[in-house]
């Protein structure tokens, strides 16, 4: 029989060490010959990135051995950090970030020279035995990092700058001749997602870039991912029509792949992200999102029509398409991220390599639900919803759970209902958990996202704060044991939902802003310019800044919050926790300050990622007043 007990207080099998013993990081696979290769994140080898290779027999090795780790640095976030050609791989080192070439059964050895270099985004131009990619330099005498797209020898490491002048590029890509190179590229005060420009140049003989043209893009137009068919036809993603869907450049005009209200794309937070490629029948393989779930579909090009292809999977990342076969990360409720491979020809797919192998009973997974809830100015917003789930317990009679509100990062990011532990250690305790895409998130078009411009610590705020109120006047949580917890971005969105209103009675900001003004004036190259759009222009929108940071008005926050901070953050600096907890505690409002002395933006750590989810929980406890019983 399950037992009595309070909501909150549930003994869960989900603890902190099995979530970070159990558990590691998928991304980046790819084809190459008969093996295929990916990245896997180790938080019990502190958080080092691994190359994975596994052969046709289904035998998987390590590729690069401690103490390498393959991350990059470029934008700070990375991505596209490694690349494989005939046999051997060439990644970005995460200590010294040059790039190194691994051979089979060898000692990596760097390729590049000690200099300010940081590189990501890897294509191989076989006709001239090189790689070519995205370079940042941090020279001491500049006052910014200085982004290019250049060329690496393979023979001698020897660097060629091929294309400068714009502040940002990413996805550099070689047609199959080796003929013409695209790219894209933009500028300050634009984000990626707001605007990027499509770049073709034809390669001459000595290997540089001549004859550019800009095919696409424009001040309201963002564009991703550009590829080269195997036919040599440019595709890419445009959010021309106010979702980013596929497009073609024939014959000197872009046309039209297939329209949908759908988003086949991704905001260019890290490089290497994929959402399409090219099957052996000439068709496009493509995964798209609608309303906060992934699918995966076929577009016959010759006719056009559009194929859903059914698979249990909501969340797909980083899809590869290779003659008759497709590989993805995907994900499910119920089912944890996976390097997943399937057949174009039978259909059917396989699972490579799991995040987890923990066998978790089903009476312990809460099934998420998708929700759409009213908010301010007669708009609507959506959400996930969890509700406790144990089945070791029953609540007492007459009680309702407490509510986390969860809020993601970017802010221009968003949540999916993927398998998630971390999320299921609070439901499998009896709490119930919202996880909001406010206003502003990805995946519900163009519009959507900018309701956000101008609007940040508004928009985001309202849309959290109706979001529980929505869940408790539907009688489905306790409205006096409402929680709020967000990293980075969602950090000050906890923030701002704390003090400028009275909905919740606790939080947890994680590497959270207070301060939007010392925000403006220091954080790294690719977000400097970023409030432009989400707040104004600084100095000139001083007082605004001012106005929304939590920071200017601790006489309004009046409970408890708990701040999570690696101190070796250049995102977000630690001074901007630190400013808030000295604030409050001089209030003598109940406050704690959990530091990372060897943590970045996020926590990779095994010991750090399970000390900050016990003491966020812990925290809760105290502060709701739960009784745990031993």
């Amino acid at each position: 029989m399950a037992l009595l007990a309070e909501y909150g207080t549930w003994k869960s099998p989900i603890t902190s060490d099995l979530i970070v013993a159990g558990t590691i990081g998928l991304s980046s696979p790819l084809f190459h010959g008969e093996d295929i290769y990916w990245l896997e994140s180790r938080p019990l080898e502190g958080g080092r990135n691994v190359i994975v290779r596994q052969s046709p027999d289904g035998e998987t090795e390590d590729v690069t051995p401690p103490p390498f780790n393959v991350r990059s640095r470029v934008h700070e976030y990375g991505g596209g950090a490694f690349t494989v050609y005939k046999d051997t791989v060439y990644f970005t080192n995460f200590k010294d970030q040059r790039v190194y070439v691994q051979k089979r059964g060898e000692t990596p050895q760097p390729l590049t020279p000690e200099n300010q270099l940081r590189y990501a985004d890897f294509c191989v131009d076989a006709y001239r035995n090189r790689l070519i990619c995205v370079a940042e330099a941090h020279f001491p005498s500049s006052p910014q990092p200085e982004n290019s797209i250049i060329a690496i020898s393979l023979d001698k490491g020897e660097i060629t700058t091929l294309i400068k002048g714009a502040n940002f590029y990413s996805s550099p890509r070689i047609s199959p001749d080796g003929s013409q190179l695209a790219w894209l590229e933009w500028n300050h005060p634009h984000m990626p997602w707001d605007s990027t420009r499509l770049c073709l140049g034809e390669i001459n003989r000595q290997g540089g870039i001549e004859n550019i043209r800009i095919i696409a893009g424009g001040e309201k137009e963002s564009i991703c991912q550009p590829e080269f068919s195997p036919q040599g036809v440019l595709y890419f993603s445009s959010d021309r029509s106010q979702w980013w869907n596929l497009y073609s450049w024939q014959q000197e005009v872009v046309k039209a792949v297939y329209p949908l209200e759908a988003e086949i794309g991704y905001p260019h937070w890290v490089f290497g992200e994929s959402v399409y490629g090219f099957s052996h029948e000439g068709e496009i393989i493509c995964a798209y999102t609608q309303k906060g779930c992934w699918y995966l579909a076929k577009i016959d090009l010759s006719k056009p029509q559009f194929y859903p292809i059914t698979l249990p999977f909501t969340t797909i990342d980083y899809l590869r398409v290779r003659d008759k076969e497709v590989l993805f990360i995907g994900s499910a409720p119920h089912q944890p991220s996976a390097v997943v491979k399937m057949d174009l020809v039978q259909g059917g797919y396989k699972i490579l390599k799991q995040s987890s192998n923990l066998e978790i009973d089903e009476g312990y997974i809460s099934t998420p639900q998708a929700i759409e809830f009213p908010t301010s100015n007669g708009k609507t917003a959506y959400a996930w919803y969890y509700p406790p789930k144990n089945k070791d317990f029953q609540a007492l009679e007459g009680t309702k759970p407490p509510l986390l509100v969860k809020i993601h990062g970017g802010p221009t990011a968003m949540t999916s209902p993927a398998y998630n532990l971390r999320i299921q250690y609070w439901t499998s305790r009896g709490f119930a958990l919202v996880d909001v895409n406010y206003g502003g998130s990805t995946g519900y078009g163009r519009e959507y996202r900018e309701r956000l411009y101008g609007q940040w610590g508004i928009v985001d705020v309202e849309d959290c704060v109706n979001a529980a109120k929505y869940l408790v006047k539907e009688g489905l949580v306790d409205g006096e044991k409402l929680a709020i917890s967000g990293s980075s971005a969602g950090g000050y969105t906890t923030l701002a939902a704390l003090t400028f209103y009275d909905t919740f009675k606790a939080g947890a900001s994680y590497y959270g802003i207070s301060d939007l003004e010392i925000l403006a004036q220091d954080t790294h190259k690719f977000e400097s310019h970023y409030l432009d759009k989400l707040i104004g222009k600084y100095p000139e929108a001083k007082e605004v800044y001012r106005a929304r940071s939590p920071l200017y008005h601790i006489d309004r926050l009046s409970c408890p919050v708990i701040f999570f901070q690696g101190l070796e953050d250049k995102i977000v600096p630690p001074s901007q926790a630190e400013r808030m907890y000295q604030a409050l505690k001089q209030k003598g409002i109940y406050t704690e300050y959990i530091t990372f002395p060897d943590e970045q933006h996020g926590f990779r750590k095994a010991e750090n990622i399970k000390k900050a989810l016990d003491k966020e929980y812990e925290f809760y406890v105290r502060v709701f007043g739960l009784q745990l019983k031993q």
